[in-house]
Order: C-alpha cells, then structure tokens, then sequence
C-alpha cells in the first residue's frame, strides 16, 4: 500500500473512507478498474483517488481526456464486457453530457438483452454547495436520476457509510450513480475498521431514535438534520433521524414505521424544492399513512435558483433554523 493511501487506524473523512473502499476494492478484484479526468497523477481533483495508481498501476487507474460523453459510453461497454468500472466526474454540473449513455443504454442494459447482459458500473460525483465554488460545481439534481429505471442512486451522508456503501455499489450487478456531498467531505472524522463489510443498499438508517416527530434527509444536510434534533432535545423534543442514503430505490417500510410511530414528519434536501424528491417521498407517505398524521408534512429545500455564488450559498443551503422553523409548524399544528 503506498504511504499517501489512507489505514483505518486513525480517524478517516469522507473522502478517505472513499479512497480506502476503492482501494479495498480493487485489491477483491482485478475487475475493478478506476478512471476519470485526472484520477491517476493527480489523485483526482478532490483527491479521492490518490495512491490508486501506485497500487494498482496505470492500466486500472486510467487518466480519461476532458470528455464526459467518452466516459459515459466507455464505462458502458467495458462493464457491459466484465469489467467493473468506477468513473469519476469531477463535479455534479459536468454529468450531463453523460446522460445519454445512462439513461439510454446503461440503465436498459440487463433489460434490452433479457438478462444476458448487464452494466455493472459506478459513476461517482462530488455534489451540493458549500464549498465556495462556481454554480455547475455546487448542484444537487439527484432527483433526474431517481427518475429513470434501472438506475440506483446512492448518497452516503458519514465515512461509515461512504466506505460500506461503495463497496457494495461496486459489487452491484447493475448500474449506480454514487454522488458525495462536497462540504461533509472533510468533515466529522470517524474510526474505520477496512474490513471490507458492505451496508446494505436500498436501506434507510435510522441515525436517531425518537417519538415525536420524524426527520428524513439526506446527503450534507443531513448534517443540519442532527444539529435540529440535537436543539428540539434541548427543548424536549424527541425527534427520529432517519438518513434515506439510497434514494433510488426508496426504503419506504423504514419511513413509513417511522411516520406511523411519531405522526410528524419534516423532509430536508438541498435540491430545489420543484420537482424534489422530498415531494414524492411525502406523497408516498400520505398515500401509506395519512390517517396517522397528526400535521401536515413539511419540506425544507434549496429554493428553484440555480446554485448562487459563494457569498449567498449559506442562505441557499436549508439552514438548521429553517429545519426547527418546518418542526415548529408540525408540532404546533392545530
């Protein structure tokens, strides 16, 4: 293992737990193959794939030209052909000119050919504000891939979870867009152990027990999710914390319980509020559980702009004032 390639005897950011479930990854299966725009010398441009190419060396860590149309059909086909390729787009604004080989023909794959072929491959992407970038660096528009079949999307929101959860995407049979909020990067440090131990996909997890209402979020936010219930436990709140984590497929049954348990729920996403997957997350809940509900369902969100600059992202991104403001109104309902 090269010197620069995080061990799981220290504390490890997001981004670490990443780089380490990759490089555990590849060390499974010779499969595994990383590429992308500046991957290999430069370790990528937040530096999650750094000391990959000293392990593995340069034909399964492969520096890509600038062209995400390339990577999207490339990865298509090597997975298609057995490999396992694990793309990096630089950022979440740049997926785009790679939507048309994922809509139209990885996510089709296992079903165009009756199951004789599938597609698995991960296309990771930092995503969200608050790291003072330019506006197609700083997006949150999980909700376009939610919406096409086929496709999982997975967002891990700690270290535990980026490195359970991308190993399991990686060995996933199917295509999976693995998107890695920016700002929670670096943040909050956990000890991991590298013992290769997958989470499951397509799973809530409940990060807080409560009873009196429920909070869902997702992503960085779920950062501001914690420090409002911490502050509704101040004032004797009880307040459940549920991490949606895979958006695609949604763990409705964990929600749900939740839902039906405490009777108010808040949803936290830092998309824009149209078209977000907290409205159908909340219209999922009524149609299972409108007669436990004792208030409506609040939505906290990004508002329908574009990611502003720096100086104005703090009022862009939903703040934990706004998250006990939509509280305030469902536990105050009358």
């Amino acid at each position: 293992m090269a010197n620069d390639i995080p061990t799981a005897d220290k504390k490890l950011s997001l981004l670490e737990a990443v780089n380490l479930a990759m490089h555990r990854a590849m060390s499974e299966d010779e499969n595994v193959v990383v590429l992308g725009e500046d991957v290999g010398v430069n370790g990528g441009v937040f530096r999650a794939t750094q000391g990959l190419r000293d392990a593995f060396g340069f034909k399964r860590v492969i520096d890509s030209p600038l062209a995400e149309t390339m990577l999207g059909g490339l990865v298509v086909g090597m997975a298609a052909q057995g490999l396992k390729p694990v793309v990096e787009i630089q950022f979440m604004g740049f997926i785009y000119a790679a939507m048309e080989h994922l809509v139209s023909h990885a996510s089709r794959m296992r079903n165009r050919t009756r199951g004789r072929l599938s597609c698995p491959m991960v296309m990771r992407s930092p995503m969200g504000a608050g790291i003072r970038a330019p506006e197609h660096h700083s997006e949150s528009t999980e909700a376009m891939f939610a919406h096409v079949p086929g496709l999982r999307v997975v967002i891990p929101s700690s270290p535990a979870r980026a490195y359970g959860l991308l190993l399991a995407a990686i060995d996933d049979p199917d295509p999976v867009i693995f998107l890695e909020p920016t700002r929670l990067y670096r943040m909050n440090p956990q000890t991991l152990v590298d013992d290769g131990k997958r989470l499951p996909l397509d799973t809530c997890f409940t990060l807080r027990e409560g009873s009196d209402i429920t909070l869902i979020s997702w992503g960085a936010s779920v950062h501001e999710t914690l420090l409002a219930a911490s502050a509704l436990a101040e004032q004797g709140v009880s307040a459940e914390v549920i991490d949606v984590a895979c958006v695609k497929p949604l763990d409705l049954d964990t929600l749900e319980a939740s839902v039906r348990k405490t009777g108010r729920c808040v949803i936290v996403h830092e998309a824009p509020r149209s078209g977000g997957l907290g409205g159908d997350i909340a219209a999922s809940l009524y149609e299972r559980v409108f007669l436990d509900l004792q208030a409506p369902i609040q939505r906290v969100t990004a508002p329908d702009i574009p990611p502003p600059l720096y100086r104005l992202e703090q009022l862009y991104i939903p703040s934990v004032e706004d998250i006990l403001h939509a509280c305030d109104s469902a536990l105050n309902f009358a």
